[in-house]
């Protein structure tokens, strides 16, 4: 599987003939592997109907999922909500992740409580969307793909506000925000490679300062939903006037 947003460490990837040497995360998603339960079942299931409520109110409300997905859009990778999300159980410190096998986001139902968290999730999770769409990334073999794309996701998703920082109990002055993107992406890689704590700091390094100025397609760092606004209002007209050459 791909990589993913969490509580504590973010998601997975994809299975294949390596699993014994390296799982890709999918220990952390237990329900990517069983039979699909009846619809009937799901629905009377308190965590998955939550979800998927929670999830179209994102979809449809939220300015960084709206910017995100017109954007998947105009690359060529159209986002449905019922092939392309899927509210399952999920190991209790993560919250979602990227299966880049097969283009889905998984939202862990059991762990996603509150609306805010969805957007916040939703968000991490579609610009590993967006990465996957618009380069040739190596989620599995190259782990500065990785740590590139987790840098983007952590640094333009809302993972490092101020808000949620203080939450965790995390204070600082300047470069405070970088430091919590560069520990968010480290702990993400960890989460779902069996790769030294030195191997992943090291590729976070390599690529941090290129990647964390990678803005696309925000164009801005969206520190609040009013920045996220502003950002999808700027990305609508970007190419008006090219349009009317």
């Amino acid at each position: 599987m791909g990589p993913g947003e969490a509580d504590s460490p973010p998601a997975a990837e994809k299975k294949g003939v390596e699993e014994e040497e390296d799982d890709f995360g999918y220990r952390l998603f237990p329900d990517r592997n069983k039979k699909p339960q009846s619809f009937l079942f799901r629905s009377l299931f308190t965590f998955h109907n939550k979800c998927q409520l929670m999830l179209r109110l994102t979809l449809e409300t939220n300015p960084y999922a709206r910017l995100l997905l017109e954007a998947l859009k105009q690359s060529g990778c159209t986002v449905f909500n019922d092939r392309h999300f899927s509210c399952e159980n999920c190991d209790g410190c993560v919250s979602g992740g990227f299966d880049a096998a097969t283009s889905q986001i998984v939202l862990c139902q059991n762990n996603i409580r509150q609306q805010s968290h969805m957007n916040r999730v939703v968000t991490h999770e579609l610009i590993h969307a967006f990465d996957h769409c618009r380069a040739h990334v190596d989620w599995f073999k190259n782990v500065k793909h990785l740590a590139c794309s987790e840098i983007r996701a952590a640094n333009l998703s809302g993972d490092c506000t101020l808000m949620n920082e203080i939450a965790r109990f995390k204070f600082g002055l300047k470069g405070h925000h970088q430091t919590c993107v560069r520990d968010r992406a480290i702990r993400s890689i960890l989460a779902v490679r069996k790769v030294s704590r030195e191997t992943a700091e090291k590729a976070v390094d390599e690529v941090f300062d290129a990647c964390f100025n990678d803005l696309e397609p925000f164009g801005r760092i969206p520190h609040s939903k009013a920045d996220a606004k502003r950002a999808y209002r700027d990305f609508q007209n970007r190419d008006r006037y090219t349009a009317n050459l």
